[in-house]
Parts: structure tokens; C-alpha cells; sequence
């Protein structure tokens, strides 16, 4: 794949995640209707409830007041920005793809801050009372997905040194 094919690849993917992240978000807020009926369950263990998230992952950083909602989306967006240009300088399709996830979950959030200054969450994964993870969405999940698909991707994909390979020395 040539390297401007490689960027759209990338692109498309954040696109993807942020339209179905926005689709998803109409629907339970809009005919769903999640902020009036609270909870819907769909399995023993997953239900579709509705919160408003005015921090970030696990509820830390709490934007209280306007100045931090400001702060909280200035802060997210340039972390977007460093995923954007790293995904248009990467050169690994599965990077890219990762970074794709990661990009368009985070445009996702910081759209959900600048429209009612919280993010809407829904999923709520449970296992009877316990609750594993907080109530999150489709674009914290795409976040979660890609992190981990670029930590996995760097871990198994690191240069092993052959045998024919000089073991690095210092020199002074």
C-alpha cells in the first residue's frame, strides 16, 4: 500500500469509529430515549444505561466549571493531534489502523465535550452487582482496542537480533 493510501486507510478507520460512535450516541439518547427510561437490559451481564461523563477514564480529572471543560478539551485535543501525526508518519498498516481507532474514539469524546460539555456513556458490562468497568461507550472502546492493538503490535513485532547480528558494545 502506497503512503497517501496508508494515510486514508488510517483516516477511514477514525472516520468509521467516530460516525458509529455518533450514530450509536443519537440512538440511545434520541429514539432509545436511555436519559428517561435509565437502564435497558440486553444480556445477564451487558445493559444499555445512560451518564454523563464530565471526566475522563474511570472518572478522573473531573471537569467541574467551564475553564476545565475548556481545559479538558484543549488537553484531548492535542493528544489527537499527536495520534494524527503519528498516524500519517507511520508506515505499519496495523499501526496505522490502531492509531485510526485511537484518533477517532478521542474525536468522538471531544465532540460529545464541545456539544453538552460531557461525554455520553451507555455500555454497562456487569457481572451481577460487580461491575468490572465503569459505564463507557463505543469510542472509549475503540480507544481501549487500538492502545492495546499498538502495545501488542510493539511488543511481538520488536527486531529480534540474528545470529550473524554483532551484539551492540559501548563504546567511550
Amino acid at each position: 500500500m502506497s503512503r497517501n493510501g496508508l494515510r486514508l486507510f488510517g483516516l477511514a478507520a477514525a472516520l468509521a469509529v467516530f460516525v458509529a460512535d455518533q450514530l450509536v450516541k443519537w440512538y440511545v439518547t434520541g429514539p432509545l430515549d436511555l436519559v428517561n427510561v435509565g437502564a435497558i437490559p440486553l444480556l445477564p451481564f451487558f445493559d444499555l444505561r445512560y451518564t454523563q461523563n464530565f471526566g475522563v477514564s474511570l472518572g478522573l480529572f473531573t471537569a467541574n466549571s467551564a475553564e476545565m471543560r475548556l481545559a479538558l478539551i484543549a488537553v484531548t485535543a492535542l493528544i489527537a493531534a499527536g495520534v494524527l501525526v503519528w498516524l500519517l508518519r507511520e508506515t505499519s498498516r496495523w499501526d496505522v489502523f490502531g492509531l485510526g481507532l485511537v484518533l477517532g474514539g478521542a474525536l468522538g469524546n471531544i465532540r460529545d465535550r464541545l456539544t453538552g460539555g460531557f461525554v455520553i456513556d451507555y455500555a454497562d458490562f456487569h457481572i451481577g452487582e460487580w461491575r468490572p468497568f465503569l459505564i463507557f461507550n463505543l469510542a472509549d472502546a475503540a480507544i481501549t482496542v487500538g492502545v492495546l492493538f499498538l502495545l501488542a503490535r510493539s511488543l511481538l513485532s520488536r527486531e529480534k537480533r540474528g545470529p550473524s547480528d554483532p551484539v551492540p558494545t559501548e563504546t567511550n
